[in-house]
This record gives structure tokens, C-alpha cells and sequence, in this order.
């Protein structure tokens, strides 16, 4: 060590080592950039390119195409340019279905998670046998397969068959004997809905309820002994701790409903008369029902294009919201 001669240590002087020499930093040379991270996202990578990137790019070349049955057939490419864009966006149908798709998620969505949280809520307050008893039944409708949940609901809601009306008979409501539900839109959207709201809830319920378990019970208590109830105790350590949750759950749920494709279109394909079409389906039987694939293809892109809009429009409002109350503390 280096003293000066009022005797304080020189904290400038270097520090060596054994015999003077410099230390040396353990594990030997200089750090390098790690690679590993990249090398084990690769393949992710590279599937996502294989399988997502390269079938978008095939869609794009589509939309700028006039393919009908005739240039499928003979293998001709019909360059149209943005033809297909100009016609969608000029057609009164689309917009009908855009917002229709809109409306359509936004109930969709609350209920699942209005009803997911009140599920996930009570499964943290039931005793251990009826929780595994609830969350039992809530992971086998969650596994069920689409189609066949779907199938569920086509017998269960069938007009002359179903449960529903057999029920709704014998509890006096005997004009709902051979009620037809897929006849009419509103009627439709209900079935369809309930259908998905009933797959969506497992998902909800027990991520909400595996989050309850990370919050500590002493904020529980303190919030009893100010003497706050139910819905304060929800509103002001539930709620605040579990937001992010809620947040990510919420824009998941969103993606999921927006792109509902197999539950609409096996109950009823779009009908009747077209009246519950969403974008999905909309692009469907433009696309493959009405043999226009090139406008098929232009509607699945213009679909993206919607979806990302309102998932950009609910981040925004999701960033605006943090930052508002960062401001607040």
C-alpha cells in the first residue's frame, strides 16, 4: 500500500496481488458476450419462420391476387394490386361484421372474466376436498376438445332433442318446447356465447386462484382489522396486487375470442342468413365457400390488422393507467 505522509491510505495507488503482481479476475479472461441464450432460441426462431412467417407471406402474395377457381385450376397468376383492399373496404358487409366482431368480443370477454374471477375467487375460499373437486371439473372442461364441446352444445340446445328446451318445458315454459336456437341472431350469438365463456372460465379461474395463493395472508388481516369488508378487501389487496395478472389474462382472452373460428362456425356456420359471422369466418367463406381466394386472403390480413389495432389500443390504455398512478405515488 501507497501512504501519504499525513498517513491516510492512498486510495488511488493500484492493488496488486501476491509479490506484487496485479490480481487477476476470477475464471480467467476477459467476459464475453454469452451466446448460449441465442443459440437456444434458434430453433423457436426458426420454427416460428418456417411455420408463421412463410404462410403470412404466401397469404400477402394472395391478397394481391384474382384467384378463383379458373386461375387455380389452370395455374395462372393474376396480379390485381390492392383491388381486393378497395373492394373489402368499400363494401358496407365488412364493416357490419367488423364491428359485430367488436361488440362480439367485448361481452364475450367480460363475462369471462367477471365469471373467472368470481370462480377463481371462491375456489381460494372453499375447503381443500370441494376445491379439488371444483378444480377437477374445471380442467376437464377446460381439456374437452372444440369440436366435441361443440357438439355438446349442438345436443344439448337442439330444438326438438335438447336438453335445454325438455327443461325449460318442464319447468312450465312450454312455448320453449321445440325452440329453435340457431334461428334467428340474437338466439345464435347466445348459444355461441355461453359456449365460449364455459371454455374460457377454466383458464381464468384457476390461474386467478394460483395467483391468490402468492399474496401474503397478513395483508389479508390487517385489511379485516381496519375493518374493511368483502368487496374492500377485493378493491384494496386483491385487486392492486393481482392487477398485472388481470391485465395479461384480459388481453389473452381478447386475442382468443376475436379469432373464434370452430365454436361460430360448427354451430351454425355464420348463419342464419350470414347474421353471425365474424371476421374470421367472413374471410372464410369469401375465401373458400365463395371460391374468392384472393378476397379471402385480403379479409385474414385486414382481420390481423383489426386485432392489432384494439390489442395496441388496450396496451396503450393499460400504459397510460401505470403511468398515471406511478404519477399519483
Amino acid at each position: 500500500m501507497a501512504v501519504q505522509l499525513d498517513g491516510a491510505v492512498d486510495q488511488t495507488a493500484p492493488r496488486t496481488g501476491k509479490g506484487g503482481a496485479p490480481p487477476t479476475r476470477r475464471g480467467g479472461g476477459s467476459r464475453r458476450p454469452a451466446r448460449a441464450p441465442y443459440l437456444l432460441l434458434l430453433p423457436a426462431l426458426l420454427a416460428t419462420a418456417v411455420f408463421l412467417g412463410w404462410p403470412m407471406v404466401r397469404n400477402l402474395l394472395l391478397s394481391f391476387q384474382n384467384l378463383n377457381m379458373k386461375e387455380l385450376i389452370q395455374h395462372l397468376t393474376d396480379w390485381r394490386g390492392i383491388g381486393n383492399y378497395q373492394e373489402i373496404l368499400g363494401s358496407e358487409q365488412f364493416w357490419r361484421v367488423t364491428l359485430r366482431t367488436l361488440v362480439f368480443t367485448a361481452v364475450n370477454v367480460a363475462l369471462i372474466m367477471i365469471l373467472g374471477v368470481l370462480i377463481g375467487l371462491l375456489l381460494a375460499r372453499l375447503g381443500t376436498k370441494m376445491r379439488l373437486t371444483l378444480s377437477v371439473a374445471l380442467v376437464l372442461a377446460w381439456a374437452m376438445p372444440t369440436i366435441a364441446a361443440t357438439t355438446v352444445f349442438q345436443w344439448l340446445f337442439d330444438s326438438r332433442y335438447g336438453v335445454v328446451n325438455w327443461l325449460l318445458d318442464k319447468l312450465g315454459h312450454h312455448g320453449m318446447a321445440h325452440y329453435d336456437w340457431v334461428g334467428s341472431q340474437l338466439s345464435t350469438f347466445f348459444v355461441i356465447t355461453v359456449l365460449i365463456v364455459w371454455q374460457s372460465l377454466p383458464f381464468v379461474a384457476l390461474n386467478l386462484y394460483a395467483a391468490t395463493t402468492t399474496i401474503p395472508r397478513e395483508l389479508y388481516e390487517a385489511a379485516r382489522m381496519d375493518g374493511a369488508g368483502t368487496w374492500k378487501v377485493f378493491t384494496s389487496v386483491t385487486f392492486p396486487f393481482l392487477k398485472p395478472f388481470f391485465l395479461a389474462t384480459t388481453f389473452l382472452e381478447v386475442i382468443w375470442v376475436f379469432k373464434a373460428f370452430p365454436q361460430i362456425f360448427a354451430i351454425n356456420e355464420g348463419g342464419p342468413d350470414r347474421l353471425t359471422e365474424t371476421l374470421p369466418i367472413y374471410a372464410f367463406t369469401e375465401g373458400v365457400g365463395n371460391l374468392h381466394f384472393g378476397m379471402g386472403a385480403a379479409i385474414s390480413l385486414l382481420t390481423i390488422v383489426v386485432l392489432l389495432a384494439v390489442t395496441a389500443y388496450y396496451l396503450r390504455l393499460t400504459v397510460t393507467q401505470e403511468k398515471q398512478e406511478e404519477n399519483e405515488l
